[in-house]
């Protein structure tokens, strides 16, 4: 049986502007050229330079990881580096990471793969985590999963309606920046998971009002503890590894999240 033809960079160029929903006249402007020229990149007839890859990728945001392939495509070598997390070259970004993961402590801070696959996290992390076992915390461990999973965190989330639905768009919305196949199987997989006793006959608040800022509500021995997260990455970033880290951590919503947080990590060494 016959290979199927490896895709142009034309092509490839293409998919990102239709995935971006821009026509060619809209990124000719946004990428000084002619529309003309523009058309014969995508359909072959002309090949694009190097520089010119880099520049149309950079209007379409396309990620590293696909600037290269692009790159690759058109007769390049890859520009942007890709290496191991535990590279030499990475160690400042592990070290930085890991402050910053274990500054936040007695709160929740944990850094993710592209494909929310766990990198590492802090003490207070694994204090909300104690009692989870079997696959879900084997390696590598998809926070995604362990969060909407009926044997993850599940039946803990006070919130899970609100919090599932915030989750899933937020993976959308990654899924059609990215068209990573692997997150779109992830996004499939977590919506078949059943909606545990809790959360059913419930609704989520309309996702226009739940996107500034959505809570994190767990049920904790000491009480309802209340979450607020944020997401930081690595900022231009040049490297296809370090691109794809992304660090989330997650402050007190009120006084008494605060307290018990600071007893919980108190008790782990």
């Amino acid at each position: 049986m016959m290979n199927k033809e490896r895709p142009t960079a034309g092509t490839l160029l293409r998919h990102w502007r239709q995935q971006r929903r821009l026509s060619q006249m809209a990124l000719a402007l946004e990428a000084g050229i002619s529309q003309r020229h523009l058309s014969c990149l995508e359909a072959g007839r002309a090949m694009p330079s190097r520089a010119m890859v880099l520049h149309l990728t950079e209007q379409l945001r396309v990620p590293l990881r696909e600037r290269n392939a692009i790159l690759v495509a058109a007769g390049f070598a890859p520009f942007f580096h890709e290496r191991s997390w535990q590279a030499l070259e990475l160690s400042a970004a592990r070290q930085a990471m890991e402050r910053i993961l274990q500054g936040h402590n007695p709160h929740p801070a944990l850094a993710v793969d592209r494909h929310w696959n766990l990198i590492s996290a802090n003490k207070a992390v694994f204090a909300l985590l104690s009692g989870l076992s079997g696959s879900l915390m084997q390696p590598p461990v998809n926070v995604l999963r362990l969060s909407l999973a009926p044997n993850g965190l599940a039946p803990r989330i006070l919130n899970f309606t609100e919090w599932r639905a915030h989750l899933l768009a937020r993976l959308t919305h990654e899924v059609q920046t990215s068209a990573d196949a692997v997150l779109l199987r992830l996004l499939e997989e977590l919506k078949t998971y059943p909606i545990p006793p809790q959360a059913r006959g419930t609704r989520a608040p309309p996702l226009e009002e739940a996107t500034i800022a959505v809570p994190l509500r767990l049920a904790g021995a000491e009480g309802p503890l209340s979450f607020l997260s944020t997401t930081t990455v690595f900022g231009t970033a040049v490297d296809v590894t370090l691109a794809e880290v992304t660090i989330e951590t997650f402050f007190p919503a009120d006084d008494m999240t605060a307290i018990a947080m600071a007893r919980l990590t108190e008790t782990l060494q």
